[in-house]
């Protein structure tokens, strides 16, 4: 590496961490947020009686989980123009971040429902409390003890599946690499420090969700 290279990574270093920490990461907490809440509330309406609304979520899934987040980007940003619906690269990143975390999000709340036992339904309804209240006072905060290793490898991978929104021009960490590389031609240096940037913040999440999986044992125990 000669010093030109170096120099160039002295130069970019700051400013790629800078875009991920103002960029990347925001993003990845709003539409982490979003996607939380649309992955309950499908979980719920799959496990009800509705067959409408039932048929619905079922079909959303479906979709968002049977085609590529990058195409679904496209579809966002570049399709819905011509049907003139146009939205910034930033509402764009947001709904199609949000809509994939809700899909992939919605089996894991499901799944976490479906594995508390029957007697604790069986419990609640002894106590007098309808289905609603079961559901929220007993099912749901079981179900969220449960869903918290898979959702946390849910955040830490959408963390990296931003760099995505790059191809839709949203300026987030990777696609600051990009321009840089279009500047001093140094492909191979840039993407590894974007690369080592993005290890960099998902080891500290992965020690974060690790705590507090930890920390959840501890209270489960007692």
């Amino acid at each position: 590496m000669d010093d030109r290279q170096i120099q160039i990574i002295k130069d970019t270093f700051w400013p790629l961490l800078e875009a991920g920490v103002i960029f990347t990461l925001p993003l990845t907490l709003i539409t982490f947020a979003l996607g939380l809440i649309i992955a309950v509330i499908t979980a719920l309406v799959r496990l009800s009686d509705w067959m409408v609304p039932k048929f619905i979520a079922s079909f959303y899934v479906w979709v968002i989980r049977g085609t590529p987040l990058l195409v679904q980007l496209f579809i966002i940003f570049y399709g819905l123009p011509s049907a003139g619906i146009i939205l910034s690269p930033y509402v764009s990143a947001v709904i199609g971040l949000s809509l994939s975390v809700g899909a992939y999000g919605s089996e894991i709340a499901r799944a976490a429902v479906l594995s508390i036992q029957r007697g604790q339904w069986e419990a609640a309804y002894s106590l007098g409390m309808s289905r609603t209240q079961a559901l929220r006072r007993i099912i749901l905060p079981q179900a969220a003890r449960v869903s918290v290793p898979p959702f946390g490898n849910s955040f830490i991978a959408l963390v990296k599946d931003t760099s995505l929104v790059s191809v839709i021009t949203f300026s987030e960490m990777f696609r600051k690499s990009q321009e840089y590389v279009a500047l001093y031609y140094e492909p191979l240096i840039l993407y590894s420090e974007a690369a080592v940037i993005y290890l960099a913040f998902s080891s500290v999440l992965s020690v974060l969700q690790h705590r507090l999986e930890k920390r959840l044992e501890r209270f489960s125990a007692v």
